[in-house]
């Protein structure tokens, strides 16, 4: 289980792991703790990975190498991963050490991994920098990179030591990127975290860190319960490698918990009002729900049976009579009916 407090404006909340629980830390300035964290851990030197700006990082209080990244699909590959290790082996990083991440989602998985496999694991602290890596990508220890065949296919469970969710961070954040955080707070609410809507935005971020934390610290490795956090993923994944990354993820997830919520219904498992809230959800996050104009339909099926969780035939994490949960075996034809009266965009 995990535990929350409130310190003035921030929350902390604890993902319990045994020995390798962690705090999340959520609010303004909580990246100043970076220093307070290192020590903690005995780190002697950092190498500090950031898609931001070095004035936006605050001081480590130790030995510190600076390498910059960016964020995007593009750079979240296996030779990213080698160009930080052979960094990391310059500097004369050793196990005594630690890493530092600073940046979205894409950052904090490729540094992640990275870390996990230097020297066999060096403790990393994630500072993710926009809404999506906030309410989710940091936290659960879930590192990857992408292979042209799929994404996250390459990858490593590695705990972070702590995570500082700066909400001073956003400010700054395009449109565009507070919609591919939205959409994973959406599909929260079909998983347990209650209806956000309406809730000041540390209170989503900490409502959606809360439940990811609890489901982790049950199912820390992915053999059960942890599949309920690819809610509108399967989908959602799929659209993303049939644009070529030109829908975005957390869109890509909004699109998804749409057609989760009518496959659920075509399926018999969800009566018509509780697919209707799934749309009702998505828009009022501002989310698209509509399908892009140019994946076929037997593209996108094509693309979903090579997700990871798909052991069995076509697998989705559905809604259902005892809440959401992972169903194997779903018809292609379902799906493609299903994915045939989905509107499209354009």
């Amino acid at each position: 289980m995990t535990t929350s407090k409130e310190t003035g404006a921030a929350r902390r909340i604890v993902v319990r792991l045994g020995e390798r629980s962690y705090a999340v830390h959520i609010g303004p300035g909580v990246r100043d703790l970076l220093p307070g964290v290192l020590a903690g851990i005995g780190a002697r030197r950092v190498a500090v990975v950031s898609a931001r700006p070095r004035a936006d990082l605050p001081e480590t209080g130790v030995e510190t190498l600076f390498l910059a990244a960016r964020d995007g699909e593009q750079d979240k590959t296996l030779a990213t991963v080698e160009r930080m290790c052979r960094a990391f082996a310059e500097f004369g990083l050793s196990r005594a050490d630690a890493v530092v991440s600073c940046g979205g989602g894409t950052t904090t998985d490729s540094v992640g991994l990275a870390a996990a496999l230097y020297h066999r694991g060096l403790p990393v602290v994630h500072l993710p920098t926009t809404l999506l890596a906030q309410v989710d990508a940091s936290v659960g220890g879930k590192t990857a990179v992408n292979l042209p065949h799929g994404k996250n296919l390459v990858g490593a469970y590695w705990q972070p030591a702590a995570v500082l969710c700066d909400t001073d961070y956003l400010r700054t954040l395009p449109p565009r990127e507070w919609t591919n955080g939205y959409g994973e707070i959406a599909r929260c609410h079909f998983i347990g975290a209650g209806d956000l809507r309406g809730r000041p935005l540390a209170e989503q971020i900490a409502a959606s860190v809360a439940r990811k934390a609890d489901i982790v610290a049950a199912d820390e490795r992915d053999s059960g319960l942890r599949h309920l956090l690819n809610y509108g993923h399967t989908l959602g994944h799929a659209l993303e490698r049939a644009t070529d990354f030109a829908v975005r993820h957390g869109e890509g997830v909004a699109v998804g918990t749409v057609f989760a919520g009518r496959l659920a219904g075509a399926l018999g498992r969800i009566g018509a009002d509780r697919v209707a809230e799934h749309l009702d959800v998505v828009r009022h996050y501002g989310l698209p729900w509509e399908l892009p104009a140019g994946p076929a339909d037997g593209d996108l099926v094509a693309l979903m049976r090579l997700d990871k969780k798909a052991t069995s035939g076509l697998s989705f994490v559905l809604d259902g009579p005892k809440g959401a949960e992972l169903v194997s075996g779903v018809p292609e034809s379902v799906v493609l009916s299903v994915l045939a009266r989905m509107p499209r965009r354009g």
